[in-house]
Protein backbone atom coordinates (compact mmCIF):
# COMPACT_ATOMS: atom_id res chain seq x y z
CA UNK A 1 0.00 0.00 0.00
CA UNK A 2 1.24 3.50 -0.84
CA UNK A 3 0.10 7.01 0.06
CA UNK A 4 -0.67 9.49 -2.70
CA UNK A 5 -0.72 12.56 -0.39
CA UNK A 6 1.69 11.82 2.48
CA UNK A 7 1.79 15.53 3.37
CA UNK A 8 -1.50 14.95 5.22
CA UNK A 9 0.44 13.20 8.00
CA UNK A 10 1.78 16.63 8.97
CA UNK A 11 -1.72 17.37 10.34
CA UNK A 12 -1.35 14.75 13.07
CA UNK A 13 1.00 16.76 15.35
CA UNK A 14 -1.10 19.89 14.68
CA UNK A 15 -4.23 18.03 15.77
CA UNK A 16 -2.49 16.66 18.88
CA UNK A 17 -1.39 20.16 19.90
CA UNK A 18 -4.89 21.57 19.35
CA UNK A 19 -6.37 18.71 21.38
CA UNK A 20 -3.96 19.30 24.24
CA UNK A 21 -4.76 23.03 24.22
CA UNK A 22 -8.51 22.36 24.19
CA UNK A 23 -8.16 19.92 27.09
CA UNK A 24 -6.15 22.47 29.06
CA UNK A 25 -8.73 25.20 28.42
CA UNK A 26 -11.59 22.95 29.43
CA UNK A 27 -9.88 22.12 32.71
CA UNK A 28 -9.35 25.83 33.45
CA UNK A 29 -12.99 26.69 32.85
CA UNK A 30 -14.58 23.69 34.55
CA UNK A 31 -17.62 24.90 36.59
CA UNK A 32 -17.52 24.35 40.36
CA UNK A 33 -20.13 24.03 43.09
CA UNK A 34 -19.35 25.02 46.69
CA UNK A 35 -20.45 22.78 49.53
CA UNK A 36 -20.18 23.52 53.24
CA UNK A 37 -18.99 19.97 53.83
CA UNK A 38 -17.97 17.00 51.70
CA UNK A 39 -18.81 14.46 54.36
CA UNK A 40 -22.20 13.83 52.79
CA UNK A 41 -20.87 12.75 49.40
CA UNK A 42 -17.59 11.13 50.40
CA UNK A 43 -19.25 7.80 50.93
CA UNK A 44 -20.92 7.81 47.52
CA UNK A 45 -19.17 5.87 44.72
CA UNK A 46 -18.48 7.18 41.24
CA UNK A 47 -21.12 6.27 38.68
CA UNK A 48 -20.31 4.59 35.37
CA UNK A 49 -20.96 7.82 33.46
CA UNK A 50 -18.34 9.57 35.52
CA UNK A 51 -15.86 6.80 34.79
CA UNK A 52 -16.27 7.06 30.98
CA UNK A 53 -16.44 10.82 30.57
CA UNK A 54 -13.19 10.57 28.60
CA UNK A 55 -14.79 8.33 25.96
CA UNK A 56 -16.16 11.05 23.58
CA UNK A 57 -12.75 12.72 23.45
CA UNK A 58 -10.99 9.41 22.62
CA UNK A 59 -13.58 8.53 19.99
CA UNK A 60 -13.15 12.02 18.52
CA UNK A 61 -9.37 11.52 18.48
CA UNK A 62 -9.62 8.27 16.57
CA UNK A 63 -12.17 9.70 14.18
CA UNK A 64 -9.97 12.66 13.27
CA UNK A 65 -6.99 10.31 12.95
CA UNK A 66 -8.87 8.15 10.45
CA UNK A 67 -9.93 11.24 8.49
CA UNK A 68 -6.29 12.33 8.28
CA UNK A 69 -5.31 8.86 7.00
CA UNK A 70 -8.09 9.06 4.43
CA UNK A 71 -6.85 12.51 3.39
CA UNK A 72 -3.41 10.95 2.76
CA UNK A 73 -5.15 8.78 0.12
CA UNK A 74 -3.97 5.21 0.63
CA UNK A 75 -3.67 3.31 -2.64
CA UNK A 76 -2.94 -0.23 -3.76
CA UNK A 77 -0.73 -0.48 -6.84
CA UNK A 78 -1.31 -3.33 -9.27
CA UNK A 79 1.71 -3.44 -11.56
CA UNK A 80 1.82 -5.59 -14.67
CA UNK A 81 4.85 -6.12 -16.86
CA UNK A 82 4.34 -7.07 -20.47
CA UNK A 83 7.29 -8.45 -22.42
CA UNK A 84 7.33 -8.46 -26.20
CA UNK A 85 9.97 -10.95 -27.27
CA UNK A 86 11.25 -11.17 -30.82
CA UNK A 87 13.18 -14.45 -30.82
CA UNK A 88 16.02 -15.56 -33.07
CA UNK A 89 16.29 -18.90 -34.85
CA UNK A 90 19.85 -20.23 -34.78
CA UNK A 91 21.09 -23.37 -36.52
CA UNK A 92 24.40 -24.73 -35.23
CA UNK A 93 26.38 -26.58 -37.90
CA UNK A 94 29.35 -28.62 -36.63
CA UNK A 95 32.07 -30.47 -38.49
CA UNK A 96 32.58 -34.03 -37.17
CA UNK A 97 35.20 -35.24 -39.64
CA UNK A 98 38.28 -37.18 -38.46
CA UNK A 99 40.47 -34.09 -38.36
CA UNK A 100 38.35 -32.70 -35.51
CA UNK A 101 40.22 -35.18 -33.27
CA UNK A 102 43.49 -33.26 -33.69
CA UNK A 103 44.72 -32.18 -30.28
CA UNK A 104 45.90 -28.61 -30.94
CA UNK A 105 42.88 -27.69 -28.76
CA UNK A 106 42.32 -29.39 -25.43
CA UNK A 107 41.40 -32.19 -25.29
CA UNK A 108 40.81 -31.99 -29.05
CA UNK A 109 39.03 -29.77 -31.57
CA UNK A 110 35.73 -31.64 -31.34
CA UNK A 111 35.45 -31.68 -27.55
CA UNK A 112 36.53 -28.02 -27.30
CA UNK A 113 33.85 -27.08 -29.86
CA UNK A 114 31.20 -29.10 -28.03
CA UNK A 115 32.05 -27.32 -24.78
CA UNK A 116 31.67 -23.90 -26.40
CA UNK A 117 28.39 -24.88 -28.09
CA UNK A 118 27.09 -26.04 -24.71
CA UNK A 119 27.94 -22.71 -23.09
CA UNK A 120 26.40 -20.84 -26.02
CA UNK A 121 23.10 -22.75 -25.70
CA UNK A 122 22.99 -22.19 -21.94
CA UNK A 123 23.19 -18.42 -22.46
CA UNK A 124 20.07 -18.38 -24.65
CA UNK A 125 16.57 -18.16 -23.17
CA UNK A 126 13.91 -17.38 -25.79
CA UNK A 127 15.56 -18.42 -29.06
CA UNK A 128 14.98 -21.60 -31.02
CA UNK A 129 18.17 -23.52 -31.74
CA UNK A 130 18.93 -26.59 -33.83
CA UNK A 131 21.94 -28.77 -34.61
CA UNK A 132 23.35 -30.12 -37.89
CA UNK A 133 26.53 -32.21 -38.06
CA UNK A 134 28.54 -33.16 -41.11
CA UNK A 135 31.62 -34.84 -42.46
CA UNK A 136 31.42 -36.34 -45.99
CA UNK A 137 27.62 -36.00 -45.69
CA UNK A 138 25.29 -34.12 -43.40
CA UNK A 139 22.30 -34.84 -41.20
CA UNK A 140 20.16 -32.99 -38.68
CA UNK A 141 20.57 -34.13 -35.08
CA UNK A 142 18.08 -31.64 -33.57
CA UNK A 143 15.61 -29.46 -35.52
CA UNK A 144 14.87 -25.92 -34.31
CA UNK A 145 13.56 -26.20 -30.77
CA UNK A 146 13.17 -24.44 -27.43
CA UNK A 147 13.86 -27.71 -25.61
CA UNK A 148 17.41 -26.85 -24.60
CA UNK A 149 17.71 -30.00 -22.47
CA UNK A 150 17.31 -32.22 -25.52
CA UNK A 151 19.72 -30.06 -27.51
CA UNK A 152 22.38 -30.14 -24.78
CA UNK A 153 22.08 -33.91 -24.48
CA UNK A 154 22.53 -34.26 -28.23
CA UNK A 155 25.64 -32.03 -28.23
CA UNK A 156 27.15 -34.08 -25.40
CA UNK A 157 26.59 -37.31 -27.38
CA UNK A 158 28.36 -36.13 -30.56
CA UNK A 159 31.34 -38.26 -31.56
CA UNK A 160 33.27 -39.16 -34.67
CA UNK A 161 31.36 -41.91 -36.42
CA UNK A 162 32.34 -44.35 -39.12
CA UNK A 163 28.67 -44.76 -39.99
CA UNK A 164 28.66 -41.70 -42.22
CA UNK A 165 30.88 -40.92 -45.19
CA UNK A 166 34.27 -39.46 -44.39
CA UNK A 167 35.39 -36.12 -45.76
CA UNK A 168 34.28 -32.48 -45.38
CA UNK A 169 31.12 -31.62 -47.31
CA UNK A 170 30.77 -27.91 -46.58
CA UNK A 171 28.28 -27.33 -49.41
CA UNK A 172 25.97 -30.13 -48.28
CA UNK A 173 26.09 -28.97 -44.66
CA UNK A 174 25.35 -25.38 -45.67
CA UNK A 175 22.38 -26.52 -47.77
CA UNK A 176 21.09 -28.67 -44.91
CA UNK A 177 21.29 -25.80 -42.42
CA UNK A 178 19.55 -23.51 -44.92
CA UNK A 179 16.74 -26.03 -45.40
CA UNK A 180 16.14 -26.01 -41.67
CA UNK A 181 15.96 -22.20 -41.51
CA UNK A 182 14.19 -21.29 -44.76
CA UNK A 183 10.65 -21.65 -43.37
CA UNK A 184 11.39 -19.80 -40.14
CA UNK A 185 9.29 -16.71 -39.41
CA UNK A 186 11.70 -15.35 -36.78
CA UNK A 187 12.87 -11.75 -37.16
CA UNK A 188 16.45 -13.01 -37.45
CA UNK A 189 17.66 -16.32 -38.88
CA UNK A 190 21.24 -17.22 -38.13
CA UNK A 191 23.64 -20.05 -38.88
CA UNK A 192 26.78 -20.71 -36.83
CA UNK A 193 29.04 -22.83 -39.05
CA UNK A 194 32.18 -24.45 -37.55
CA UNK A 195 34.70 -26.49 -39.54
CA UNK A 196 38.42 -27.21 -39.55
CA UNK A 197 38.89 -28.17 -43.18
CA UNK A 198 38.25 -27.57 -46.85
CA UNK A 199 35.36 -28.75 -48.95
CA UNK A 200 36.38 -32.08 -50.47
CA UNK A 201 33.15 -34.07 -50.60
CA UNK A 202 29.43 -33.85 -51.19
CA UNK A 203 27.02 -33.45 -54.09
CA UNK A 204 26.41 -29.71 -53.59
CA UNK A 205 29.21 -27.23 -54.09
CA UNK A 206 29.54 -24.45 -51.45
CA UNK A 207 28.94 -21.61 -53.94
CA UNK A 208 25.54 -23.00 -54.94
CA UNK A 209 24.54 -23.58 -51.31
CA UNK A 210 25.68 -20.05 -50.45
CA UNK A 211 23.47 -18.53 -53.14
CA UNK A 212 20.50 -20.42 -51.72
CA UNK A 213 21.27 -19.19 -48.20
CA UNK A 214 21.55 -15.61 -49.47
CA UNK A 215 18.23 -15.95 -51.23
CA UNK A 216 16.52 -16.79 -47.95
CA UNK A 217 18.15 -13.87 -46.15
CA UNK A 218 20.15 -15.95 -43.68
CA UNK A 219 23.08 -14.53 -41.74
CA UNK A 220 26.06 -16.86 -41.35
CA UNK A 221 28.82 -16.73 -38.77
CA UNK A 222 31.67 -19.00 -39.82
CA UNK A 223 34.44 -20.37 -37.60
CA UNK A 224 37.68 -21.89 -38.80
CA UNK A 225 38.96 -24.15 -36.01
CA UNK A 226 42.55 -25.30 -35.48
CA UNK A 227 45.99 -24.45 -36.82
CA UNK A 228 47.00 -24.90 -40.42
CA UNK A 229 49.89 -27.18 -41.30
CA UNK A 230 51.18 -30.62 -40.42
CA UNK A 231 49.50 -32.24 -37.43
CA UNK A 232 49.13 -35.57 -35.70
CA UNK A 233 45.78 -37.36 -35.96
CA UNK A 234 45.09 -39.76 -33.06
CA UNK A 235 43.92 -43.20 -34.18
CA UNK A 236 42.73 -45.90 -31.80
CA UNK A 237 43.70 -49.49 -32.58
CA UNK A 238 43.80 -52.74 -30.67
CA UNK A 239 46.89 -54.63 -29.67
CA UNK A 240 47.29 -58.39 -29.64
CA UNK A 241 45.49 -58.59 -26.29
CA UNK A 242 42.43 -56.60 -27.45
CA UNK A 243 43.42 -53.48 -25.55
CA UNK A 244 42.83 -50.04 -27.10
CA UNK A 245 46.01 -48.28 -28.09
CA UNK A 246 46.21 -44.68 -29.28
CA UNK A 247 48.61 -44.04 -32.11
CA UNK A 248 49.21 -40.96 -34.19
CA UNK A 249 49.43 -40.59 -37.91
CA UNK A 250 50.62 -37.51 -39.77
CA UNK A 251 47.99 -35.35 -41.46
CA UNK A 252 47.92 -31.97 -43.14
CA UNK A 253 45.24 -29.67 -41.79
CA UNK A 254 44.08 -26.61 -43.73
CA UNK A 255 41.12 -24.30 -43.21
CA UNK A 256 39.65 -22.66 -46.31
CA UNK A 257 39.70 -19.08 -44.99
CA UNK A 258 38.62 -17.65 -48.33
CA UNK A 259 35.47 -19.78 -48.58
CA UNK A 260 34.45 -19.28 -44.94
CA UNK A 261 35.12 -15.54 -45.19
CA UNK A 262 32.91 -15.33 -48.30
CA UNK A 263 30.11 -17.28 -46.63
CA UNK A 264 30.12 -14.74 -43.80
CA UNK A 265 30.63 -11.51 -45.72
CA UNK A 266 28.03 -12.31 -48.41
CA UNK A 267 25.32 -12.89 -45.79
CA UNK A 268 26.10 -10.07 -43.39
CA UNK A 269 27.79 -12.32 -40.83
CA UNK A 270 31.36 -12.51 -39.65
CA UNK A 271 34.27 -14.93 -40.05
CA UNK A 272 36.36 -15.97 -37.06
CA UNK A 273 39.56 -17.93 -36.78
CA UNK A 274 40.10 -19.91 -33.57
CA UNK A 275 43.41 -21.69 -33.03
CA UNK A 276 43.09 -22.55 -29.33
CA UNK A 277 40.49 -22.95 -26.60
CA UNK A 278 40.68 -19.33 -25.44
CA UNK A 279 40.18 -17.84 -28.90
CA UNK A 280 37.32 -20.27 -29.56
CA UNK A 281 35.65 -19.12 -26.35
CA UNK A 282 35.97 -15.47 -27.42
CA UNK A 283 34.38 -16.31 -30.77
CA UNK A 284 31.20 -17.71 -29.20
CA UNK A 285 31.09 -14.86 -26.69
CA UNK A 286 31.19 -12.36 -29.56
CA UNK A 287 28.49 -14.17 -31.55
CA UNK A 288 26.33 -14.32 -28.42
CA UNK A 289 26.78 -10.55 -28.00
CA UNK A 290 25.94 -9.79 -31.64
CA UNK A 291 22.87 -11.98 -31.80
CA UNK A 292 20.78 -10.92 -28.84
CA UNK A 293 17.04 -11.35 -28.60
CA UNK A 294 15.09 -8.09 -28.72
CA UNK A 295 12.89 -7.74 -25.63
CA UNK A 296 10.57 -4.75 -25.22
CA UNK A 297 9.33 -4.37 -21.66
CA UNK A 298 6.20 -2.30 -21.00
CA UNK A 299 5.12 -1.69 -17.43
CA UNK A 300 1.55 -0.78 -16.54
CA UNK A 301 0.46 0.29 -13.03
CA UNK A 302 -3.18 0.54 -11.98
CA UNK A 303 -3.96 2.23 -8.67
CA UNK A 304 -6.98 1.33 -6.52
CA UNK A 305 -8.15 4.07 -4.12
CA UNK A 306 -8.49 2.81 -0.53
CA UNK A 307 -9.37 6.07 1.27
CA UNK A 308 -13.16 5.57 1.34
CA UNK A 309 -13.35 3.12 4.32
CA UNK A 310 -10.99 5.33 6.34
CA UNK A 311 -13.11 8.42 5.71
CA UNK A 312 -16.38 6.58 6.38
CA UNK A 313 -15.16 5.22 9.72
CA UNK A 314 -13.71 8.62 10.62
CA UNK A 315 -17.05 10.35 10.02
CA UNK A 316 -18.84 7.59 11.93
CA UNK A 317 -16.58 8.05 14.96
CA UNK A 318 -17.04 11.83 14.87
CA UNK A 319 -20.80 11.36 14.82
CA UNK A 320 -20.56 8.84 17.67
CA UNK A 321 -18.46 11.25 19.75
CA UNK A 322 -21.01 14.02 19.25
CA UNK A 323 -23.89 11.68 20.04
CA UNK A 324 -22.29 10.56 23.30
CA UNK A 325 -21.72 14.14 24.39
CA UNK A 326 -25.32 15.20 23.84
CA UNK A 327 -26.99 12.09 25.23
CA UNK A 328 -25.82 9.65 27.91
CA UNK A 329 -22.52 11.45 28.61
CA UNK A 330 -23.96 14.95 28.53
CA UNK A 331 -22.39 17.29 31.04
CA UNK A 332 -24.32 20.11 32.66
CA UNK A 333 -24.27 22.93 32.63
Amino acid sequence: MSWYSPWAFALIPVFVLLGAWAYYQSRKKSPTVQYSSLQVIKGLGRGWRTRVLWLPAVVLLFGVGLLILGLARPQRADTKVRKNVEGIDIMLVLDVSDSMLIEDMKPNRLEASKAMLTEFVKRRSTDRLGLVVFSGESYTRVPLTLDYKVLLESIAAIKISRNIKMGTAIGVALANGTARLKDSTARSRVMVFLTDGENNSGTIDPETALEIAKGYGLRIYTIGAGRDGDAQLPVETQDAFGRKVKRYQPIHSKVNDELLGKMASDTGGKYYRATDNESLKKVFTDIDRLERTKIDVNQYTKYAELYQPWVEWGILLLALSTLLQVTILRRAP
